[in-house]
Parts: C-alpha cells; structure tokens; sequence
C-alpha cells in the first residue's frame, strides 16, 4: 500500500521560514532556544551586546538560517533596525545588577512597544518565577514592573516564568558540582529553600510552542517548572551522589548566611550576593495558579534524569573511575 500524501509529506512547522529574533540571545537560555528555533525551520536573529558569545551555535542552522546582530535594547532607533522584518520576537535579556529598569523593567515595555511597531505576529516575554512588585529585591521588582509594562504595549504578548533553570552549560548545577568535587565539606545556604529546577531544554520547547500558536497563548502567563520540588540541602546531596563522592554538608542558620552575603557578596568570586541570599531563601517555586506546561503541550524532564551523566567528568579520574551503580 503506498503512503498517503499526508503520510508522505509532514506538516511543517508554522515557524518554517519566519524570522525570529532573539533579544539577550547569546545567554545560557538563547542558546537553547535557538537550537529548539532552528529544528522548527526558523530563521534565527541573535542579537545582543554581545553577539559573538553565541557563535557556537552557527553550526546548528543551515547556511543563511543564523543572523548575529549587536544591539543595545536601551536605545530605540537601535531596537527598531534590529525587529524590523520579524515575523516573532523572544525577550530574553534580563540582569542581577546594573540599570535594571532600563533592562527587564520599564526597558521590557520598551521592547515590547518596539515589536508592535514592527508589526511582529507573536511576542514572548521571558520573566521570572518570583517576579514580585513589592519584594525587597530590586531583580524580582523589576521583573514584576517588566511584565507589567509588556502587557501594556503589547497585550497579545505571551509570558513566561521560568523556574531556577539547569542544564550541561549551566552555571548553578555546574557550580555546586565543582565545589563538591574540590571541597570535602561544604556550607549550605538557606539549605530548606524550596527549588522546583526546571529543564532549559523544556523552557525552550515551550516558548516555541508559544510562538507557533499566538492565537492560543498570547495574552496569557505562564509558570513553568519541574516535575519536583526539592530543597538545597537535598540538591548538593544528589549532586555529591552523582560523583560518587562522600561528603559532609553544614547547614548554614539564616543569620549566618545573611551575615556572610551581605559582609562579601560585592566582592568578586564571592559565594553568593545579599540579593541572591533573599532570593534564594524565597524559592523558586510555581505558585499554582497560572497555567503551565501543559497547558503548552510540554512533559518537563526531572533532575534526576540527566544529572548522573553530567556529574561523570566531575568524579574521581573521570569516565575511568569506579562505575556509578544505577
């Protein structure tokens, strides 16, 4: 029996063909999302300050599928050039310090604004779980006041809110890795803070999603975090397992550990900021009250699924140790 038309001929992805810029591309998320882009058949624009960090993913497009553009997205004239001819636009920059109004606050209304003018279909807003108008910190404020300006000059936008993301590349999971595998004991902070880490690659996958389907998505905000919930204390601990290292972990007191963050967080290499403590110590959890991932269609991978084949290069002579009993 020959195959029927359909059966021969898939669909092909609504992105196919379509430019998609990615503003704050050239990140540990625009990365992934631009590998998750170029598999939908987009052409992918990466621009950001500085375009050249996400070189590596030239050999991931066919020829003539990756543009990498410098912009800064504080000066309008420079957002209009880089969004003209976008048929979706991805806003990913964001910043723990520095002018964070200008960034991921009022900026992202700006952003937003520019899209519209540029006649773009679909808009996606890349904010984060935590986002709080009245938190002390001025990160989770100015993501609040972000999302609040992008639904204003751009109502049909899709949100998103990330979890605390891991991933090969990442600099949280990997952090914590190297300290294990140098330190034979280590201190926790906030080791009863409630994280529910969420794979960059399923972040990835859902913003496309998004993007595919703006008559569905847009004008909504959603949560997307993992399939657990799991404390610090708990994430060193797998991690230490996962090298087959025996360790010993101190549970730092709040007091402690604030002490520590605000006395060496502005100094360079220090373990964690003032800021990073209080946000960390507030979690990073999906409240439950907003749609997520499947309401995008999207199954987010556990930790646990990739965590004992990252953790190889971290034990003891490496792929040459001892077996890691599974």
């Amino acid at each position: 029996m020959s195959p029927s038309p359909a059966a021969s001929h898939p669909p092909i992805d609504s992105l196919y063909g379509k430019i998609v810029t990615v503003l704050g591309g050239s990140g540990f998320v625009g990365r992934h999302l631009a590998q998750e882009l170029l598999g939908r058949g987009a052409r992918v624009r990466i621009a950001s300050r500085q375009p050249r960090k996400a070189f590596s993913i030239r050999p991931l497009g066919n020829l003539g599928q990756v543009q990498f553009v410098s912009v800064d997205v504080t000066r309008p004239d420079a957002l209009a050039r880089v969004l003209a001819g976008s048929d979706a636009v991805v806003n990913l920059v964001g910043a723990f310090a520095g002018n964070l109004d200008a960034l991921q606050g009022k900026g992202a209304g700006a952003i937003a604004a520019a899209a519209r003018s540029a006649g773009v279909a679909a808009f996606v807003h890349v904010s984060a779980i935590g986002a709080d108008a009245g938190s002390e910190v001025a990160y989770a404020r100015s993501k609040a006041v972000g999302e609040e300006a992008v639904r204003a000059a751009f109502p049909e936008a899709t949100i998103v809110r990330p979890a605390l993301m891991f991933g090969p590349d990442d600099r949280f999971i990997t952090m914590f890795a190297e300290l294990v595998a140098r330190l034979p004991a280590l201190p926790v902070f906030a080791p009863q803070a409630k994280l529910q880490p969420v794979f960059v690659d399923d972040v990835a996958d859902a913003i496309g999603k998004a993007l595919t389907d703006p008559a569905a998505h847009g004008g909504k905000t959603y949560e997307l975090a993992g399939p657990e919930v799991i404390t610090m204390l708990e994430l060193n601990r797998r991690i230490a397992e996962a090298q087959c290292r025996s360790r010993s972990f101190a549970e730092l007191p709040d007091s402690v550990s604030g002490l520590i963050a605000s006395a060496t967080g502005w100094l360079p290499g220090a373990p964690i900021s003032s800021d990073q403590f209080k946000l960390l110590k507030a979690g990073s959890v999906a409240t439950g009250t907003l749609p997520g991932f499947a309401e995008l269609g999207v199954t987010p991978r556990p930790l646990g699924l990739f965590l004992d084949r990252w953790m190889v290069r971290f034990r003891k002579h490496g792929r040459f140790g001892t077996k890691h009993a599974a």
